[in-house]
């Protein structure tokens, strides 16, 4: 088992907020599955920095016990996407363990006789590309995608995307029960939700520790 400072670092574990609203949010499915977006089993927090949260973020991998910057796996590094295996680490060039989104296990699971046989091949190429991708990894702060108006355009598309799988393509594919009155009360709805998304980021992101030492 990891071992780390629990009075340096708190845990963000299956047990947080954050990692349940992934676990439990369907339209998320996208981002594991197509896009490759994953979020570790645990990540850290260092509580005695009086940086925002987005710069005290660490991922440890329970292999090599390296406690990597979360910005290794980030936009501004190109490695934030296509993970569909898990965090590679760039150490010792294991995989970190990430948790799945229930309606992607549902997925996986009905149409594992589709993907099971060349899984392993998949994962191989897919390993053997990762470690030109962690090269040039650029660890310096960048500032927070979600100050000014950023929290706006993220919020509103995020909102568009779970606009267009709850309201379109969940009650066409799934339901089989496609109405226009689901269209026209989920553009109010994900608008709202959208930017409540943004904003709550903003201030999440934006959030300083309460420096001890």
């Amino acid at each position: 088992m990891l071992q780390y400072d629990k009075n340096k670092y708190k845990a963000y574990n299956s047990k947080h907020w954050m990692i349940l609203h992934w676990k439990i949010n369907p339209g998320l499915f996208i981002n594991e599955l197509i896009l490759g977006q994953r979020l570790p089993k645990l990540s850290l927090v260092d509580k005695t920095s009086s940086k925002p949260l987005i710069e005290r973020s660490l991922i440890p991998c329970p292999h090599c016990k390296t406690f990597h910057d979360a910005k290794t796996w980030s936009a501004q590094n190109g490695t934030a996407f296509k993970n569909w295996f898990g965090l590679y680490c760039p150490n010792c060039g294991e995989i970190i363990p990430c948790i799945f989104n229930y309606t992607s296990l549902v997925i996986l699971a009905l149409s594992y006789p589709i993907w099971f046989s060349f899984k392993n091949k998949w994962k191989q190429k897919w390993l053997a590309k990762q470690p030109e991708r962690y090269k040039n990894l650029d660890l310096t702060s960048k500032p927070n995608p979600y100050d000014g108006w950023g929290w706006i355009r993220i919020g509103l598309g995020w909102g568009s995307v779970m606009f267009v799988i709850m309201s379109i393509l969940y009650p066409y594919f799934i339901e089989g029960d496609f109405r226009w009155v689901k269209v026209f009360i989920g553009i109010p709805v994900w608008t709202i939700g959208g930017l409540a998304f943004g904003y709550m980021m903003k201030v999440l992101m934006g959030k300083p520790g309460n420096k001890t030492a």
